[in-house]
């Protein structure tokens, strides 16, 4: 692949990654999620087709796509097999941080090796008591000379058994006040002190590891402190976060599409009192709304997207995008069960899938509770009285 930006080039890309899902991905990906197998052939081949990279500036190696592409891709992705959009999601979230806020010499040594997958890895925030409140961790990094020693334990992290470098977010001074201002986020590899203490077992995404990492005495370079200033560290990963969302936004377009796509084809083939449920008005009135919350999830995404490539503040338009298409995804997986019947609480067919898998995203990347009040305050604060 190479650095795509016009109308032509998108076209492209997008082809070949629907020639990858096709080819590769569709036919295995019933078996390696069903049997909790990570898909380490496929995430060869998306190294080999740049994935890993396709955010990173091409100065560093990267394919340097616009958000508004990425989100493409990942739509394509989830409606085949969304535990694979995952794989890149957290990564990227990683290498944006990177990109936008770390100097230019930690941008010169990572970003290359994030975009060619020889790093991988994501994000390590989340805390057994910790998920939507970031302020609350309490894993803590204080300095050493040269180093800064870590001790605490993350929880739900993606890409934590097989990724080998994150973006790990502590307290440098945990009796900051505001809490935010003792925060930092650290490029951490896994090393002496940095272990994964085990794998979560999940109701849906399968295939994609979730693990524990716990840091005991784990030593990291003072030159990994992203953007070489401590405090700064919340407001660098809701900036990445900010991505995530409109990724996960992205995931529910795709689970919302594939669940319209496999209903409407089982729809016609189904016969019931001699003809199609397809023709039935109850079956109709169920396609009709899901055909509709796929194509409106799909716009707020893309607008999400495109305000993320201006370079705007987008938690409301991200926070809406992850909101409306997270729950369109749950919605349409629930409506394509009924429509299959019997058959869709099947383990045969994918609708059972998309239902397991539908949840996690209106949990996932801060929870739709936590969405609607985002949209709220910058509602309040874009339209003072």
């Amino acid at each position: 692949m190479q650095n795509l930006h016009d109308d032509s080039d998108e076209r492209l890309i997008l082809d070949s990654v629907d020639r990858f899902l096709a080819q590769e991905v569709a036919p295995v990906a019933w078996q390696l999620e069903h049997d909790d197998v990570y898909p380490a052939d496929i995430v060869e081949r998306m190294k080999e087709m740049g994935l890993f990279g396709c955010l990173i500036d091409p100065e560093y190696g990267g394919l340097g796509l616009s958000t508004s592409t990425y989100v493409k891709i990942i739509e394509r992705m989830s409606k085949v097999w969304m535990s694979i959009s995952g794989i890149i999601n957290s990564h990227l979230i990683m290498a944006v941080c990177v990109q936008r806020f770390g100097t230019e010499e930690q941008k010169r040594e990572f970003l290359p090796r994030f975009a060619t997958g020889e790093l991988r890895g994501g994000i390590a925030l989340t805390e057994p008591d910790c998920g939507t409140d970031l302020q609350a961790i309490r894993t803590v990094a204080k300095k050493d000379g040269d180093n800064y020693v870590v001790n605490g334990t993350k929880m739900w992290i993606s890409n934590g058994i097989e990724g080998n470098c994150f973006a790990l977010l502590v307290k440098t001074d945990p009796q900051a006040s505001p809490r935010h201002k003792g925060m930092s986020l650290f490029i951490a590899e896994k090393g002496p002190g940095f272990e994964v203490s085990r794998k979560l077992e999940k109701l849906g995404y399968k295939g994609i590891d979730s693990a524990e990492l716990v840091f005991q005495d784990y030593r990291v370079a003072a030159d990994r402190l992203i953007g070489g200033a401590e405090g700064r560290g919340l407001q660098m990963i809701l900036g990445g976060l900010e991505l995530g969302r409109i990724n996960v936004a992205a995931r529910g377009v795709g689970l919302a599409q594939a669940a319209l796509d496999e209903s409407v084809k089982y729809a016609q083939i189904r016969k019931t009192f001699g003809k199609p449920i397809a023709e039935h008005q109850a079956i109709q009135l169920k396609l009709g709304d899901m055909a509709t919350r796929a194509e409106a999830s799909r716009l707020l995404t893309q607008r999400a997207a495109e305000a993320f490539d201006r370079g705007e503040r987008c938690d409301m338009e991200a926070g809406m995008a992850k909101l409306f298409a997270t729950e369109s995804a749950v919605e349409n997986s629930i409506e394509a069960m009924r429509i299959h019947g019997g058959y869709g609480y099947s383990k045969e067919y994918l609708v059972e899938r998309f239902y397991r898998d539908a949840p996690l995203l209106v949990i996932g990347e801060g929870t739709n509770e936590l969405q609607r009040i985002i949209i709220a305050k910058q509602l309040i604060e874009r339209n003072p009285a």
